[in-house]
């Protein structure tokens, strides 16, 4: 079975590959795919998300990179993908996430949505918050992969 693995993963986290470490465990292919959400102001370029991602998952075989930008149900229709794997940190997740799978759902009937909690130790992470401590010179190094963090520290350099 083939899932896809959404998100804007800006920047990657350890809690990210939490999940697609674990995907790539249960599933015979994961597609990780780099939203593109021009209404956002990313740190990353979606192609330097997506160098990023292809850096750190470069150890999973069955592992692939990709991004796309419009409906997530119309991209998976594309890939011929039926199965949208969601990770959750919390309760507050589960509605948000609960709304999308609703809303794809009735998009495309045939499109699942496969919710995996995250590891307890990275149920307090974001991007969000990764990107506001390290702004403020705090230590993320437990919080990401090295590359992602030297990445980061170039971005708010150049801020």
């Amino acid at each position: 079975m083939v899932v896809l693995y959404p998100g804007s993963f800006d920047p990657v986290t350890n809690g990210h590959l939490d999940i697609i470490k674990r995907c790539s465990k249960k599933f015979n292919k994961v597609i990780v795919a780099v939203l593109n959400n021009p209404s956002k102001k990313p740190m990353f370029t979606v192609e330097e998300r997506v160098k990023l991602l292809q850096e750190v998952c470069k150890d999973y075989d069955n592992v692939e990179i990709d991004c796309f930008s419009g409906l997530l149900v119309d991209y998976a229709k594309k890939r011929d993908i039926s199965a949208i794997v969601k990770g959750l940190r919390a309760v507050s997740d589960f509605e948000y996430e609960l709304q999308m799978a609703l809303m794809n759902r009735n998009l495309d009937n045939d499109i699942e949505t496969l919710f995996l909690m995250t590891s307890a130790k990275y149920s307090f992470l974001s991007s969000s918050l990764v990107k506001e401590v390290a702004r403020f010179n705090g230590d993320i190094s437990d919080l990401v992969p090295k590359s992602v963090e030297q990445a980061i520290k170039v971005k708010i350099k150049g801020e």
